[in-house]
Order: C-alpha cells, then sequence, then structure tokens
C-alpha cells in the first residue's frame, strides 16, 4: 500500500524529491504550510532552496500535536543541509539540531541574530550557491531517507544532520545531542525537594590501585561519539599540544561568550583528549541549570529555616563592594534571588542553596553578590564518585590558598620516597624536557585529606621563573602527579607570552589591582622579582620529609562510597558541612556520568582576578593554621597575605 507524503515548499529541491517520489507514494504538494496537516499523513517533508527558520519552527509545533514525523531540507549560505528526522514526542528535533550546528560555529552569535531576524521576515529566497547540481544530490539523499523511514528500515537522519558544501559538494553526516532546554522537544522537570534528595549507594572501584568505579577505555568510543564533532558536537576542535612535558590535548566548549579550551594531561595524548571532553562536559555543566528548571525566586529573609546562609561561604568585604564598578552588589536577605535545592550530607537533607553559587556563571547579574567559580565541580562515572572528586578538589583549593594567606611553612616533601616508579620517572622528564625542578610540600590541613602544594622552579635563563599547582587525594602519591601534569601545562609553551607581556606583569607586581584574569596569577609568579613572595616555603633548609611520615591517611577499601563515609564522619567532627547540588544533565546522564557542585561552607574558594578575593566570612583561616601548629595563636585579618596568589 502506498504511503502519503506530504511535501511543503517550492523550488527546484522540493520539485526533485517531489517527482522522484511520485513513482512509489502518494505525494501532496503544499506551497507553504498555512492549511494545516491532511489525515493520514506518513511523512513531512519541508523542503527549500533557501532557509526559513520560521517555517522549521511552526513544523514543530504543529506536527508535534499531529503526531506526524517529518524532514527537512534546505540551503543556508551555500551549504546544503538535510535532516534531521523529527519525531514528535522524541527528543532531539529540527531547533536541537539548529542550536547545537549554529554553536559549533565560529560566527555563532551573528548567525544567531541572522536566524532571529530571518525568522520574523520569513526566511531568505533561493540561495545564490544553490546549484543545481548541489541540489540533485540533496534530492537523492532525501529520496534515499524517505524509502528508509517508509518501509521501516534505519534512517541515517536519526539524530543526524547531513551537510553538503554546495561549492565543492563535499558532504558529511553529523550526530547532535539533544538540547534539554529546548522550548519545543525539552522536557526539564521543575527543580524540586525529591530530587535532590542522594543516598549514597554502593560504587565499587575497578581495581584495588583505583580510585575510579569505571574505566576510562570502557567510555572512550561513546565519549568521541557523543560529544566530540567538529560541526554539530556539544565540544568541537580537538587539539594536541606537543611543547610541554608530557602528553596534552584540549577539546573547545563552544559559547555565546567565546570559546573555552579544556584540556586533558596524561601521559598518552590519546587518553589526554578523553579526560579533556570529560573536563569540557563537568565544565559545561556547571554553567546553567540544564538538568532542572529553577522555580524558587524568594528572599533569603522568607527561605531561612530551609536554605544555606550565603554568608558562611565566603563573601567580600565591604571595601570591595564600595569600589567603583565592582560587578557585585553586597548580599541582601530581603532581595529575592533564585534558589535551587541541594542536599547536605552531614544532616542528610534537602537545602536550598543560591543559583548563582551552584552554577557559577549565573552570578554577573542583577542577583549577582559573588564572584563563584568551578570550585567543587565534578564528573564521575557514578554519583558517588563525582562527590568524592568533587570533595577532593574544594579541599585542594582550600589547602593551597589557606598555605597562601597564612604564609604556612609547609614541610617539604622528597619525591623519591614516594616509592612510585611513574613518578620518579614524571620528575626527572620535566627536569630534562623543561627544565624545572619540582619542589613537592605537604599543604594537608586539619581534616587529615592528603593536600600537596607543588612548586616548579626555572632552571633556564628564560621563561617563567616559578610555577605553582595543588592536588588533593585520598591517595597523596594521586595529587602529586595531578599537581605534576598542571605544572606541565603551563611550561615552555607560555615562554613567548611571558617574554612579550614582562612589562605587564611587572608593573603587576607593583600594583596587584593590575590582576584581573586567570592567566595573570601565574603569569605574575614568572618573574624572578616575585620569588620573593614564596620565600615561607623555598627558604626552608631543613632536612626533606618521606611520604610515609608525612601522610597518616589509610584507604583500603573496595568500594568508593567507604572512602566517601570515611571522609564525612571526619567532617561531622569538624563541624564542615558538605552540600551538594546535581548538575546532571540528560546529555550525560545517557552514558551513566554524573555531575555535582560541591560547597564545604568554611573551607576557602578560589577567584581571580585580585579585585574578587573572597575572605569575608570565613574564619578558619585565621584559626587553623594555630591549631595545626604553624602559629602560637589565631591569625588577624591584617596578618594575612595580601599579594594575589599564584594559582595558574
Amino acid at each position: 500500500m502506498s504511503s502519503f507524503v506530504l511535501v511543503v515548499g517550492e523550488g527546484v529541491l522540493a520539485d526533485r524529491v517531489s517527482e522522484e517520489l511520485s513513482a512509489h507514494h502518494l505525494v501532496i504538494r503544499k506551497s507553504n504550510f498555512e492549511e494545516g496537516v491532511p489525515k493520514n499523513t506518513d511523512l513531512a517533508l519541508f523542503l527549500d532552496d533557501g532557509w526559513e527558520p520560521s517555517v522549521h519552527q511552526k513544523a514543530e509545533e504543529v506536527l508535534r500535536k499531529t503526531g506526524t514525523p517529518w524532514l527537512r531540507g534546505f540551503v543556508s549560505f551555500g551549504e546544503g543541509v538535510v535532516g534531521p528526522l523529527v519525531r514528535p514526542g522524541a527528543a532531539g528535533c529540527s531547533q536541537c539540531a539548529d542550536m547545537r550546528r549554529l554553536m559549533g560555529g565560529r560566527d555563532r552569535t551573528e548567525m544567531w541574530e541572522v536566524q532571529q531576524r530571518l525568522a520574523v521576515a520569513g526566511g531568505m529566497g533561493s540561495d545564490p550557491w544553490a546549484s543545481s547540481t548541489g541540489l540533485l544530490q540533496m534530492a537523492y539523499l532525501i529520496g534515499v531517507e524517505v524509502q528508509n523511514l517508509l518501509q521501516g528500515d534505519q534512517a541515517y537522519s536519526e539524530g543526524k544532520v547531513y551537510l553538503i558544501d554546495l561549492k565543492t559538494l563535499k558532504s558529511s553526516w553529523h550526530s547532535f545531542l539533544p538540547n534539554p532546554l529546548c522550548l519545543f522537544c525539552g522536557e526539564l522537570p521543575d527543580d524540586s525537594q525529591t530530587l535532590a534528595r542522594i543516598s549514597l549507594q554502593p560504587s565499587p572501584k575497578i581495581s584495588s590501585s583505583s580510585f575510579r568505579c569505571r574505566p576510562l577505555d570502557d567510555m572512550k568510543k561513546v565519549i568521541v561519539k557523543d560529544y566530540l564533532d567538529n560541526r554539530t558536537g556539544l565540544l568541537n576542535s580537538k587539539m594536541y599540544d606537543l611543547v610541554p612535558p608530557f602528553a596534552d590535548a584540549s577539546v573547545n566548549l563552544p559559547m555565546f561568550a567565546g570559546d573555552e579550551g579544556t584540556a586533558g594531561r596524561t601521559h598518552s595524548y590519546a587518553e589526554s583528549v578523553l579526560t579533556a571532553i570529560l573536563e569540557g562536559l563537568e565544565r559545561h555543566c556547571g554553567l546553567e541549570p540544564r538538568g532542572k528548571r529553577t522555580v524558587i525566586h524568594d528572599s533569603f529573609r522568607n527561605l531561612e529555616n530551609q536554605a544555606l546562609n550565603p554568608l558562611k561561604v565566603g563573601v567580600h568585604a565591604k571595601e570591595q563592594y564600595a569600589q567603583p564598578g565592582f560587578p557585585f552588589k553586597s548580599f541582601d536577605p530581603d532581595r529575592s534571588i533564585n534558589w535551587v535545592w541541594g542536599y547536605s550530607l552531614i544532616e542528610e537533607r534537602p537545602i536550598l542553596v543560591p543559583e548563582l553559587l551552584a552554577y557559577y556563571s549565573v552570578g554577573c547579574g542583577s542577583q549577582g553578590f559573588v564572584y563563584e567559580t568551578s570550585n567543587g565541580c565534578a564528573l564521575g562515572g557514578s554519583l558517588e564518585e563525582a562527590i568524592f572528586y568533587g570533595i577532593m578538589e574544594v579541599v585542594e583549593r582550600d589547602s593551597f590558598l589557606m598555605t597562601w594567606y597564612a604564609k604556612l611553612n609547609l614541610p617539604r616533601l622528597d619525591p623519591f620516597t614516594a616509592d612510585d616508579q611513574e613518578l620518579e620517572l614524571m620528575v626527572e622528564r620535566m627536569r630534562a624536557v623543561a627544565g624545572y625542578d619540582l619542589y613537592l610540600y605537604n599543604s594537608t590541613m586539619e581534616h587529615g585529606i592528603p593536600s600537596i602544594w607543588a612548586m616548579a622552579k626555572n632552571k633556564k635563563e628564560k621563561g617563567l621563573n616559578l610555577i605553582c599547582a595543588a592536588g588533593a587525594h585520598l591517595d597523596p602519591v594521586r595529587a602529586v602527579k595531578s599537581a605534576v601534569h598542571e605544572l606541565a601545562g603551563m611550561m615552555l609553551n607560555l615562554d613567548e607570552k611571558f617574554q612579550a607581556n614582562q612589562e605587564e606583569y611587572e608593573r603587576m607586581l607593583h600594583d596587584s589591582s593590575l590582576v584581573r584574569q586567570m592567566d595573570d596569577h601565574g603569569m605574575l609568579y614568572g618573574l624572578q622579582q616575585a620569588e620573593e613572595r614564596l620565600s615561607f616555603l623555598l627558604d626552608d633548609n631543613g632536612p626533606m620529609r618521606t611520604f610515609k611520615e608525612e601522610f597518616k591517611w589509610k584507604s583500603n577499601h573496595t568500594d568508593l562510597t567507604d572512602d566517601l563515609q570515611d571522609i564525612l564522619q571526619v567532617f561531622r567532627q569538624l563541624n564542615l558541612e558538605v552540600f551538594i547540588v546535581n548538575q546532571t544533565t540528560p546529555e550525560t546522564i545517557r552514558n551513566g556520568l554524573y555531575c555535582v557542585k560541591v560547597l564545604i561552607p568554611g573551607m576557602l574558594p578560589m577567584t581571580f582576578g585580585h579585585h574578587l578575593t573572597r575572605l569575608t566570612g570565613l574564619e578558619r583561616v585565621l584559626r587553623v593554621p594555630m591549631e595545626l601548629g604553624y602559629t602560637n595563636k589565631p591569625l588577624t585579618s591584617e596578618q594575612l597575605n595580601p599579594h594575589p596568589h599564584p594559582f595558574p
């Protein structure tokens, strides 16, 4: 029995496709979409020699109600586009595909504006590059897709778009992920206490020597296939950096505000690409709510009994808020702001958290009262794994800043006492290839979680003099290796930038207010003159300590959740709260990947730009140095290090 195919549109493409399909199916032609969809339509095709965004949006609205599957073909600025196949009720529609394709382009802002104008103005006519040869190729492909669809065979355009350069006829298929924020097919649930609840489940480690619950090798195929595509991927533009001493790779996270590279650093480029993709997913999840719809907008005064007091996580000083042009307003408990549901692992109850603390790109609007970065954001193969590594990141940054602000004279570690051959080779390679010596210090704080301050000292005449990094992990050797990889990422490839801008960094040395960007912090301490600011570490000429002497935490568990419970027990004893905001999105959960934001009030949040320091309300930085025996009495605020921190 013949199928009913509706063809909407005018032009060469519509004519060619209609002519070919008419030999096998009943084809109904319409020049526009005003009359709606005839009954018994099995498939609708929207075909145009140009681009009319409003027609595709209208099709989404109407065909979703009638339950009619549809496919489109059109031409946009010399490129033919076919697909995706849209099945009403399924995620992944034409608007999702357009968003991914638009974000993948370098001119995304301009193209977004063009698309909005065309949607209002009625689209563009026949594209000047819509050659008969190119349209014939598109028509042939559409015909094959229709045959596959109507015969019940697998369609290539399911979750994919076909792109063809009409000048060269070079073509390719590109998969895309549904956009959870899509107005047409996105179905995000409202944020709620129920969704925020966390019940820690067993999370067996992949081996006795690992702190992961899923092998990276098992995920590598799906990670690349689902997330990395140069035209329609959530991430694009894979790049290798051959200059640093270890395998450094990065991928690009495209955003309207600009491209942001996310790096992976391991001992192999293939694995570095995978870790860069995972880093990019983590960053993507942390930018804004994409897994739940924010529904609570109220003042802290009205929500006080069930909300986190924002002052407990550290805010800017009154003097900072008073500065002309300061981008944030002091916290007002009577001002309504957005709140999301988080969960207290210590009190085991849901709690409201300011959205701008849970998602770090939302803090610069009219509601913003602090500068928040990716502190505590982590991705894992289970929720428990994500929470574990989120805590490790909070601890890592806190221990670094505690050391800096209190100028703690940390014990220096001998890396060759770790009894780890890989680490020994890393240290030697860093020295031989990049010309840097490694200085390691035990920055573990009162909780006992092994923490490392790592510093690379340049032996050459050119390049950055000092590079600092940090690491935290229940296994101190893993913490060191992580820090060494971070150090290596800044070696050699920033030398030219440093030399070209050295005068600017020298001005920053004398005027800390000029340290405004993330890179400024690390580059400033590339100066020889800045080395004296780290004398509280470098001037220690005592014997180096062994790993066995310094680190007491023991982990013999085969399940990561047991390690997590040990950590939570220590935090309970120290009255340190642990709040979790689940940032997981449909884009990550499809592959069993979870993302969280961890907030531990009292621990110091990393900030970049010296004018955005957050210390007000965090008395722990004054108290803990005495508790650990570094000082005889609590510090005063005036005693804290006034200089920009060296975290890169």
